[in-house]
C-alpha cells in the first residue's frame, strides 16, 4: 500500500529543505563539486558518442580530459591575458572615451551640453565610476582568482571530479533509477526525462551557441581593428543566452566604440555593425535551431529572475544551479497546471453543457 499523499509531501519537503541548507551553508565548499557535475553532465553526449563507435567508457573519457586539457592551456597561453589586458584597459579608458563623447555631443548638439549642465556632469560621472567601480571588481576577482586555494579548488578538483563522474556516469544514473519509489518510478523517469531535454537544449545548445558567437564576434571584431575587440566580442557572446540581448548590448559596445576609433572611416565602422547583423542571421537562421530547438521551455524573464534570486540567496554557486532548477521548476509547474487541469477541482463534477 502507497504512502498517503501528505506523508509523501512531509518527505520530499525535507528533501527540499535539506537541499536549500546545503547549497546556504555549503555554498563555496561545494563548488567544485558543482562545477565538475555541470562538466560531466555537459560532456557526457560526447562520451556516450565515442563509445557508440567503438571505444570503453574508460577511453572516451580520457580522449575528451586530454582534449579539454590541451584547449585550456591554449586559452590561458593565448587568449586570457590578453582578454584580462584588454578589460583593464578598457575600464582605465572609459573616462577619455566619456569625455570624447562629451565634446562629440558638444560640437554636434551645444545647446544640448551647456557647461555644468546634468548630462554633462552625469558622462564625466559615469566615466569616473566606471574606473573606479570597474577597476575595484576587476581586482577582486583577479586576487580571488590567484589565490593557492581557489586556485587549487577550480584547477585540480574540478577535473578530477569531472572525470570520476563523467567515467561513472551511466552507472550513477541507473543506480539513481533504482532507488526511486517503485509507485512513482514511471512519472518521475518521465519527468526527469523532461528536465533533462530542456536543460540539454538550454545548456548544451545554448553554450554552444555563446561559445561559437563570442570566438567569432571577438576575432572578427579584432581582424576588422576594433579596438577592446576581444573584450567586447567575450562579453556579446556570453550574454547571448538571453535572445537579442548580446547583440544589442555588444552591438551597443562595440559600435560605440568604433565611432570614436573610426569617426569618418565609414567603412570600417560599417564593417562592426555587419558582423553583429550577420552573427545574428547566423544565430536565428542555423545555430540556436539547429543547436538549441524550439522546444526549451525556459523564458528570458523566467531565466533572468532565477538568476536573480538564486544569485542573491546562495552566492556564485546559486548563479551556477539557476538555471537546473529553474529548469526542474518549470517542468514540475507544468506537470501540476496538466494534473489541474484534467482533475474535477478544475472540470467540476458535471460535464459542461451549452447553454
Amino acid at each position: 500500500m502507497a504512502l498517503p499523499v501528505k506523508v509523501q509531501l512531509k518527505y520530499w519537503g525535507f528533501v527540499a529543505i535539506a537541499l536549500i541548507l546545503t547549497l546556504w551553508f555549503l555554498g563555496d565548499i561545494i563548488l567544485p563539486f558543482v562545477l565538475g557535475g555541470a562538466v560531466a553532465y555537459f560532456l557526457d553526449p560526447v562520451a556516450d558518442r565515442l563509445e557508440r563507435l567503438g571505444m570503453s567508457r574508460v577511453m572516451a573519457t580520457v580522449v575528451i580530459t586530454l582534449f579539454n586539457v590541451v584547449i585550456f592551456v591554449v586559452m590561458v597561453l593565448a587568449v586570457i591575458p590578453t582578454l584580462v589586458e584588454q578589460t583593464i584597459a578598457l575600464f582605465n579608458a572609459a573616462p577619455e572615451v566619456m569625455r570624447e563623447l562629451r565634446a562629440f555631443l558638444t560640437q554636434r548638439f551645444p545647446d544640448l551640453l551647456r557647461e555644468n549642465s546634468v548630462i554633462q556632469q552625469t558622462l564625466l560621472s559615469i566615466g569616473e565610476m566606471i574606473k573606479e567601480r570597474g577597476g575595484q571588481v576587476l581586482s577582486g576577482v583577479l586576487s580571488s582568482a590567484v589565490s593557492l586555494l581557489n586556485v587549487a579548488m577550480l584547477l585540480v578538483i574540478v577535473p578530477v571530479v569531472a572525470f570520476y563522474l563523467l567515467l561513472d556516469w551511466d552507472r550513477m544514473v541507473a543506480k539513481v533509477d533504482g532507488l526511486l519509489p517503485r509507485d512513482h518510478a514511471k512519472v518521475v523517469r518521465k519527468l526527469a526525462s523532461e528536465i533533462d531535454h530542456t536543460l540539454a537544449s538550454f545548456i548544451r545548445g545554448m553554450g554552444s551557441v555563446c561559445a561559437i558567437l563570442g570566438t567569432y564576434y571577438a576575432v572578427s571584431l579584432m581582424l576588422v581593428g576594433l579596438q577592446f575587440g576581444l573584450v567586447v566580442g567575450f562579453f556579446a557572446g556570453l550574454v547571448t543566452f538571453i535572445p537579442y540581448v548580446g547583440a544589442l548590448l555588444g552591438g551597443a559596445l562595440a559600435i560605440g566604440l568604433g565611432l570614436f576609433q573610426f569617426w569618418g572611416d565609414w567603412w570600417s565602422l560599417g564593417l562592426v555593425a555587419g558582423v553583429f547583423v550577420f552573427g545574428q542571421i547566423i544565430e536565428g537562421n542555423v545555430l540556436t535551431p539547429k543547436l538549441v530547438g524550439s522546444s526549451v521551455g525556459l523564458h528570458p524573464v523566467w531565466l533572468i529572475f532565477a538568476l536573480s534570486v538564486f544569485g542573491s540567496l546562495f552566492g556564485f554557486v546559486g548563479m551556477l544551479v539557476a538555471v537546473p532548477l529553474a529548469a526542474v521548476i518549470g517542468v514540475l509547474t507544468r506537470f501540476v497546471i496538466q494534473q489541474y487541469t484534467s482533475s474535477k477541482m478544475y472540470t467540476g463534477h458535471d460535464q459542461p453543457t451549452d447553454i
